[in-house]
């Protein structure tokens, strides 16, 4: 016969998930066929890591995901810079990333220290723990950027 706290393993089973981090929020470059979006999931509750992935999209052309590794939650930020036509530079702390949306290739970064370019905001979490993209002050002339946040 099984004992009675068998019966509250699956009734606790959703429990271990709650608290986990699992959302997308996108930098819309020209209307909704042109962005970059960033997914951060934590499988964990316990985990203070985060797995973050780049999806670089623009369509019909290109659509390509590029595993950006794994990053600490407390006080996240993924800083976006315009590094140039169609080139995109992403920082957080001592890592920095490069794509291009040409082809949407992922590209040999900068040192995180030397990134250049025209801050257009940063993607980072909430005291909730949602993703959220916030533009940066001034946005560049002729940029028509937005910020979006995907339902995860």
């Amino acid at each position: 016969m099984r004992h009675p706290s068998f019966l509250l393993v699956p009734l606790l089973a959703p429990l271990l998930l709650t608290g986990c981090v699992n959302d997308t929020a996108s930098y819309q470059i020209e209307g909704n066929d042109h962005a970059l979006t960033v997914r951060v999931v934590q499988d964990y509750f316990w985990s203070k890591e985060g797995t973050v992935k780049l999806t670089a999209a623009r369509m019909p052309d290109c659509m390509r995901q590029m595993d950006l590794g794994e990053l600490p939650l407390s006080g996240l930020e993924i800083e976006l810079f315009a590094s140039g036509p169609n080139l995109y530079t992403l920082r957080a702390g001592e890592e920095a990333w490069q794509v291009e949306t040409q082809g949407c290739t992922q590209l040999e970064a900068p040192e995180a220290n030397a990134v250049t370019g025209q801050a257009l905001g940063a993607f980072h979490l909430d005291a909730k723990g949602k993703l959220l993209f916030e533009a940066a002050e001034a946005a560049p002339e002729g940029d028509t950027g937005s910020s979006t946040q995907a339902p995860s």
